[in-house]
């Protein structure tokens, strides 16, 4: 059974939403998705480029099924808060993909 990549992209329109954007993920919402499937999680500040500015969180669910959990039970309503606090009224727009870790070191 592979295990699931869940990859969330921000795109953000300057230093200060994304600064923003790092403490709310920082202060709850990475933990919120720990708590909803997820067996680890990093969030990384892009540096290289420069622009646009992003920010990438990498979820990592055990299994399909621990990740179709998440999206049905807990994503909608973390989803929601996240387009809440940065919308796109505000210039930020995310990616998301989902992929099967196929090697690990």
């Amino acid at each position: 059974m592979l295990e699931v990549a869940y990859t969330v992209t921000a795109l953000l329109p300057d230093v200060v939403t994304r600064d923003r954007y790092v403490r709310w993920l920082r202060e709850g919402h990475v933990q919120q998705v720990v708590e909803g499937g997820a067996s680890e999680a990093v969030v990384v500040m892009i540096e290289e480029p420069a622009t646009p500015l992003k920010v990438v969180c990498r979820y990592i669910f055990a299994s399909r099924e621990a990740f179709q959990r998440y999206t049905t039970e807990h994503a909608p309503k973390l989803r929601t808060e996240g387009l809440r606090l940065f919308g796109p009224e505000l210039g930020v727009s995310f990616e998301r993909s989902v992929g099967s870790v196929v090697a690990r070191s």
